[in-house]
């Protein structure tokens, strides 16, 4: 039946797709341009259903993928208000809005003795928490950690106002924050003081932005890839991507209208507030986040006289995702990361060697 479903939607996408590209270029009075503006709407729903279906799959996925080595579940939690309201005396202005969160815990975990938590925010601009972390997951419940998966406003699978809930860098940094409360008001074998944050690409933002603006909360911190300054990405980014940024519903304005509010939100703009031990990886052959843009937030940690490790990588295969694919080369640079993270988090069975990291992550 799923199947099923999800044929007859692509073929609608299809046709719709195949119409519309029949059609003349629009314009502005003509009954063409209104035809195909119809259109360009209708598939754009199409867009957020297919989202939302994928999602759906995605969901059932993770209990086939890790359900021998985890319990998985999905909360739906609030996080704050929205950053700016269209009208702020209409009915329900204010409130705070419903976000997702993706838990695992690993069935050997002790729950008589205190656990480590890692919060793990996926990557952005807009997207979601797939099940391309399957083997991340493994190998973190091996080690006896229990991770928190926030899906932050602006992710995509839960439709078109969760979409254009997005605050880039902003409220969405929040969000990921009150998965971690969560957790620790929810589950109590959770110890508060043993909390890291992992992300890679805007999830390392927001990693960063977190530790910056609540050192007393997360012991530990690894930022891969992380977008580290919008006002930089602004200007080597093509204007399709600045549009996201600009949009009515997100800042709704261009760096140049507003360039404090774009350093705002960008790491290397904060770097000064560095309190947490902090880990830092990027490849020179990124082809997402430029590696400019993460020597900058090193070269602010360091003007500010702040204590990190960090890592360029020349060229390695896989770009944007190098050390998060499940190569031995991926392998091999995540054992670092674990190695790192075990120093302060102290999970009890931390991965010591390749072959182990390998059988972890295995399914």
């Amino acid at each position: 039946m799923l199947k099923k479903y999800v044929v007859s939607i692509f073929l609608l996408t299809l046709c719709v797709s195949l119409y519309a590209a029949s059609l003349p270029a629009p314009n502005e009075k003509g009954t063409d341009g209104e035809e195909i503006n119809k259109l360009t709407l209708m598939l754009e729903t199409l867009q957020h259903r297919l989202d939302q279906l994928e999602k759906v799959i995605d969901d059932v996925l993770w209990f086939d993928r890790v359900g021998d080595v985890a319990f998985v579940d999905k909360v739906r939690i609030v996080g704050p208000p929205r950053w700016r309201e269209k009208n702020p005396t209409a009915q329900g202005a204010g409130n705070p809005i419903y976000i997702y969160a993706y838990i695992f815990i690993p069935k050997e975990l002790d729950r008589s003795k205190k656990a480590p938590l890692i919060v793990l925010p996926h990557g952005g601009v807009h997207a979601n928490f797939t099940t391309s972390h399957t083997h991340i997951i493994r190998e973190f419940m091996a080690q006896g950690y229990v991770v928190v998966a926030p899906e932050y406003r602006g992710s995509t699978g839960y439709g078109q106002k969760m979409y254009e809930l997005i605050d880039y860098g902003g409220r969405e940094v929040e969000d990921v924050d009150v998965s971690r409360t969560y957790m620790i008001d929810n589950y109590d074998f959770i110890d508060k003081n043993r909390v890291g944050i992992v992300g890679w690409s805007h999830g390392g933002l927001i990693g960063l932005m977190n530790i910056f603006n609540r050192p007393d909360d997360y012991k530990v911190c690894f930022a891969g890839v992380p977008v580290s300054d919008l006002i930089a990405r602004m200007g080597y980014k093509t204007q399709s991507y600045r549009d996201l940024f600009s949009a009515d519903y997100h800042i709704g304005k261009t760096a140049y209208e507003d360039v404090n509010e774009y350093r705002r939100r960008s790491p290397a703009w904060n770097a000064h507030k560095l309190q947490t031990p902090l880990l830092i990886h990027t490849n020179t052959n990124d082809d997402d986040v430029n590696v400019l843009e993460v020597e900058h937030l090193i070269k602010s940690l360091k003007a500010a006289g702040k204590t990190f490790e960090y890592e360029i990588f020349e060229n390695i295969p896989g770009g944007h995702s190098f050390d998060r694919l499940d190569t031995k080369t991926g392998r091999t640079i995540r054992l670092k990361i674990h190695k790192f993270l075990a120093k302060y988090l102290n999970p009890p069975r931390p991965l010591q060697t390749l072959e182990e990291l390998s059988q972890a992550g295995y399914f």
